[in-house]
């Protein structure tokens, strides 16, 4: 058995361990999110790469962890280098999955669902020079939707209409396929499909990270299911705000095999 810490901002990771887990469950993970300081596309880069440092490191020494997913394309793009310095661990980070879009789209028209953060970043820019050249590629960013998939997983409505209003100028477009590069959108694939039914594929990178992750731990299963379902791995899952109504929270967390939110001691930002 194998300990895989995933860390985010927020609750947007959560899609990425679900692929990781339903890849393996045999490991135990470790799924941390700095709440006190989300959203990441608002810090300054030095106070965000050392709360990610800080953070990361001590769960890593704290639970003896073996791999750490870092499930934030804002944290991916900027901490890295520094956490791969940091850390003996590999670490593996996420980027929008342009490269898959491009080579299923139909229409050879291309939407890319992002933070404003990250649809600004040279780095996406660089990834659609490099591997979409053959398609029109349209940007869209939109802050609002990664609150509305917070809020999904504490128990709240998704406004489908708010919704059909952040992708409508995508309406006239030729988009066949939409590219969900923020860890959050996953979560509200199904609630996209109903505004924007255009779109044949909804892609995101988690399928590939959960690949990357059995790829750099080996497939050997070293633990029966069985084992899991009597409670034999404990799933952990820390944050950094002092919220305390973490009720729907906790039931979404209890219904992916994790625990319910742990407080992590770090400064406020």
């Amino acid at each position: 058995m194998k300990t895989i810490l995933i860390f985010d901002s927020g609750v947007g990771g959560l899609s990425v361990y679900q692929e990781i887990y339903r890849q393996m469950p045999q490991h135990q993970y470790i799924y941390a999110f700095d709440d006190a300081a989300f959203p990441y596309g608002e810090l300054e880069e030095p106070v965000l790469i050392e709360r990610v440092l800080h953070i990361v490191t001590s769960l890593s020494n704290q639970h003896a962890v073996d791999l750490v997913v870092i499930a934030c394309n804002t944290a991916s793009t900027i901490v890295l280098p520094h956490l791969r310095a940091s850390l003996t661990q590999p670490v593996v980070g996420v980027v929008p999955a342009i490269k898959p879009a491009a080579q299923m789209s139909q229409t050879k028209v291309v939407g890319v669902l992002a933070t404003p953060a990250t649809v600004k970043r040279q780095y996406t820019q660089s990834l659609i020079a490099e591997f979409a050249t053959d398609c029109e590629v349209h940007l869209l960013g939109a802050t609002r939707l990664v609150e509305m998939a917070e809020m999904k997983l504490r128990g709240h409505r998704v406004d489908l209409n708010e919704m059909a209003e952040i992708v409508n100028p995508w309406l006239s477009t030729q988009i066949d396929t939409v590219v969900l590069g923020c860890t959050h959108f996953p979560l509200l694939k199904q609630e996209i499909s109903q505004v924007f039914p255009q779109a044949r594929f909804l892609i995101d990178s988690g399928s590939a990270i959960a690949s990357r992750v059995q790829a750099l731990l080996g497939t050997e299963l070293d633990i029966e299911v069985t084992e899991l379902e009597q409670g034999g791995i404990k799933n952990l899952t820390y944050h950094t705000s002092d919220k305390s109504d973490h009720q729907a929270l906790n039931d979404s967390l209890r219904a992916m095999q994790l625990s319910n939110v742990n407080c992590l001691h770090y400064p406020r930002s």
